[in-house]
């Protein structure tokens, strides 16, 4: 299987591209993927370093399908076994510099990497150009003086350290076992994402990002070049909607690191301005082109870019998008496939997947123990769908795990804070790294500590200190709750005095909803961030396949017993009169887990009309 190599022009605005640009909101003219057959070696007894790999052919005898990890039957390898070390040889041809735009879009070539799990080591021509520590989050380097300019071929060697028993390491549900158990599936190791080059100019941008001011008379940018400004140099910046001007300015850059506010030009007339904000139901992007000038230079940065103008807050009990209550109909997504694991199968499968998720009639998706590929944000940009921003969790409370976790989380958070379908933020999951934090003040601390970072990075969204249980300081009570009886929870959730007493008493897992002791949720929105979870197996009968082989926290023997369990459970949360929203478990089957609405191939186990019906109505 191969990844659709995309065309290397683009010429449209940024939010009318064609989903395959690995970064959607910095975009180029022209850039260069590697989604090709690599050369590839395990180092099981780690001697690469010593025997010079980086500079040496001869060890890479196999080949693998980038960017699809070695345990994925999509790689070409689909080997599964304990391997804390692999090794890439990616070949680059002088054609591959060109198609990147050497030359004529810049004279410096970028190699970016989308994501490598978990230390990664680069070597391009035979030296070291850079490394990396974090499995989930982009990187790229400068690689013009490595290159061999002679050269009839290149190549860029990587080596990735991941080591399957460390769980100091935000991992997620990356099972340490040697095969899946419960609710945890393979591992991947090393490139899962898309490696790519493109040429720029000595002075370019390196970052951009957008932050509305509502009401939207402005937009905040925030910008970073790649080296120092000299006088002189300037940045053009234009704002359209629908080729409409909203804005046009240049301004002089005196600094690496821009604050910019762009004033946008808007109808005074209040209802013709609202037109133009983001929602599920009418995805409003409004596209940038940024032109980043130097007197005297032979080529100038241009980059094109997007936005959605929308604001999320919660008030008196109320998830609000856009100053309006917003109630939220969510699925749990795993963000897996059977054949490439946590890598999408194709660029496509990324737009898919956001329309199989509206379809069922959902208006969000809470990306569950994983930050999603940006491809998979820009559909939920493009065609509607809020998503909850979370991130993988460590196991282990050590220094280790802090400072790992939290130099991610703010890569993460930077990386993705300009996706207006992104509404909320999510560092911490039913106490995963923090699994004392009931009791443990340092772990209380690490949880409002790293809560508090992220609304110092993004003051803009809701935060939830620990989704499920012992929160800490969240700006929603979310509630992880399986109970199978609609009854129990129609009577758990009917007011907010009976959630009161759950809040004041142990939660429906076993577990305190707050870490400290608490009277109550106050005017905080409550939502059920989980539940359901209903295991149905069509033609199986689950209960009598081995835990190996299905999971779920309730059983469904046929498809009318999965519709009415289903139908149960959805109508007493959405009867709730102070419930703001849910998030039902899950999307899809992963592995042994069976609970999904769809099956592992993306099937809906019911018609897609019965699910939308239920997850709207929930009858």
């Amino acid at each position: 299987m191969t990844m659709t190599i995309p065309a290397i022009q683009h010429d449209r605005p940024a939010s009318d591209q064609d989903g395959t640009y690995p970064r959607p909101q910095l975009v180029r003219s022209r850039h260069q993927p590697f989604d090709r057959i690599a050369g590839f070696a395990f180092d099981d007894l780690d001697v690469g370093l010593d025997a010079r790999w980086h500079s040496d052919p001869t060890p890479f005898t196999s080949q693998l399908q980038l960017p699809f990890p070695p345990e994925a039957p999509a790689s070409g390898i689909g080997d599964t076994a304990y391997h804390p070390i692999v090794w890439y040889r990616i070949p680059v041809s002088p054609a591959d510099l060109t198609a990147a735009g050497y030359g004529e879009q810049g004279d410096r070539l970028i190699l970016h990497f989308g994501a490598v799990d978990y230390e990664a080591d680069v070597w391009v021509d035979g030296q070291h150009v850079t490394r990396h520590e974090g499995g989930q989050t982009p990187f790229s380097v400068d690689v013009t003086t490595a290159l061999h300019r002679d050269a009839d071929e290149h190549a860029i060697v990587v080596r990735a350290h991941d080591n399957p028993h460390d769980v100091t390491m935000p991992r997620g549900k990356q099972d340490w076992h040697l095969e899946p158990h419960v609710i945890w599936y393979h591992r991947i190791t090393g490139i899962w994402r898309t490696v790519w080059l493109e040429a720029v100019p000595a002075l370019h941008l390196t970052s951009v990002s957008w932050q509305p001011n509502l009401p939207a008379d402005r937009v905040r940018l925030d910008a970073d070049l790649s080296r120092s400004p000299r006088p002189g140099d300037t940045l053009e910046i234009r704002v359209t909607a629908d080729g409409q001007v909203l804005s046009e300015l240049t301004v002089a850059v005196d600094d690496q690191y821009l604050e910019i506010d762009v004033p946008l030009l808007l109808h005074k007339n209040g209802q013709q301005y609202e037109s133009l904000l983001w929602s599920p139901e009418k995805p409003n992007l409004l596209d940038a082109e940024l032109t980043l000038r130097r007197p005297g230079a032979q080529r100038h940065d241009r980059v094109t870019s997007y936005f959605g103008l929308r604001a999320v807050s919660v008030e008196r009990g109320r998830f609000l998008l856009n100053d309006r209550p917003r109630y939220v109909r969510s699925v749990l997504e795993q963000g897996y496939w059977p054949e490439s694991h946590l890598t999408p199968p194709s660029a496509e499968a990324l737009r898919a997947e956001v329309e199989l998720i509206k379809s069922l009639g959902f208006n969000a998706a809470r990306i569950h123990q994983k930050v999603e590929d940006p491809r998979f944000l820009f559909w939920a940009d493009k065609l509607g769908l809020m998503l909850w921003g979370e991130t993988a969790g460590a196991y282990r409370f050590n220094e280790t795990a802090i400072a790992r976790l939290t130099s991610e989380w703010v890569e993460i958070v930077r990386r993705d804070r300009s996706h207006p379908s992104i509404v909320t933020w999510v560092p911490f999951n039913e106490s995963w790294g923090i699994q004392h934090v009931s009791h443990d003040p340092a772990q209380q601390a690490f949880s409002r500590g790293l809560t508090d970072l992220t609304r110092a990075l993004d003051p803009t969204r809701p935060v939830i200190s620990n989704d499920g249980w012992e929160h800490t300081d969240s700006d929603m009570m979310t509630i992880h709750d399986y109970e199978p009886s609609g009854a129990v929870l129609t009577a758990r959730y009917a007011s907010r005095e009976a959630i009161d007493e759950i809040v004041r008493q142990v939660g429906p897992a076993g577990r305190r909803l707050t870490a400290m002791p608490s009277d109550g949720v106050g005017d905080d929105p409550v939502m059920i961030t989980e539940f359901g979870g209903i295991s149905y197996l069509e033609g199986q009968d689950s209960d009598e396949l081995p835990d190996s082989e299905s999971w779920g926290y309730s059983t469904a023997h046929s498809a009318e017993d999965f519709e009415h369990r289903l139908s149960d459970v959805l109508s007493a949360i959405l009867s709730s009169p102070v419930v703001s929203g849910f998030c039902y478990t899950q999307l899809t089957d992963t592995r042994q887990e069976t609970n999904g609405l769809c099956d592992e191939f993306r099937r809906p186990k019911l018609p897609a009309e019965v699910i939308r019906r239920l997850v709207r109505t929930g009858r």
